[in-house]
């Protein structure tokens, strides 16, 4: 049975080590085998503890999928910058942002791995990874489209079809990199800043190209 790094050097694990131990060892296990081909003895394995361990602290499977979510997917402190910018009308900041985070360098790809496989499974982590995952982005995007074209910035384009097209383009680049293996052709923040510019370029009024953005009043 496999021991983790802090057991051997401090003798004894705490709760939230171990906590972390298991998330860790099920994320890699459900990305690897999918949700049907794990069982919570391999994770328990996986983890260098016991089965009965595994539903101590996480009694339930959604919880423990909650908890793998809540560890990989965390998004509080981009959507505070996302929200300066926004507040600055700074269309660019805000698509870059959000571009940069999705595919920044060194993302972990189990998150990618574990939406396709639940999705392909019809799990019920499917339903949790897009809400907190997925529709944040595309709602928010939204938003801050459908107030741009009230500005008079970007054309009147359907702000959900828009913010869609955008998330799309970048999850598009993440299966290839993440999933497929294409190697990158470009530098991390070229990429993001060509994808930016290009849906940017296709969104904007002509009268608002080129020019400096303006802060909104709160």
């Amino acid at each position: 049975m496999r021991q983790s790094s802090r057991t051997i050097r401090n003798g004894r694990a705490s709760a939230r080590e171990r906590q972390a131990d298991l998330i860790a060892a099920a994320a890699s296990l459900f990305a690897a085998k999918g949700f049907k081909g794990t069982t919570t003895k391999e994770i328990a394995k996986a983890a260098g503890v016991s089965e009965a361990l595994v539903f101590k602290y996480f009694p339930t499977k959604r919880a423990l999928y909650a908890a793998i979510l809540a560890e990989k997917a965390s998004l509080s402190e981009l959507l505070e910058a996302v929200d300066e910018a926004a507040r600055k009308c700074d269309d660019a900041r805000v698509f870059t942002l959000i571009a940069g985070y999705r595919i920044r360098p060194g993302t972990d790809p189990t998150l990618m791995r574990l939406l396709l496989f639940s999705a392909l499974e019809g799990h019920e982590l499917s339903d949790m990874f897009f809400s907190k995952h997925h529709r944040v982005f595309y709602d928010y995007l939204a938003g801050y489209i459908r107030q741009r074209i009230r500005d008079g910035e970007f054309r009147n384009v359907d702000p959900l079809l828009a913010a869609r097209a955008f998330i799309g383009m970048i999850v598009y680049h993440r299966l290839l990199h993440e999933i497929f293996n294409v190697p990158m052709q470009r530098p991390h923040d070229e990429i993001v800043s060509t994808y930016v510019t290009l849906f940017l370029d296709g969104l904007r009024t002509r009268r608002s190209r080129g020019r400096t953005p303006r802060r909104r009043l709160p």
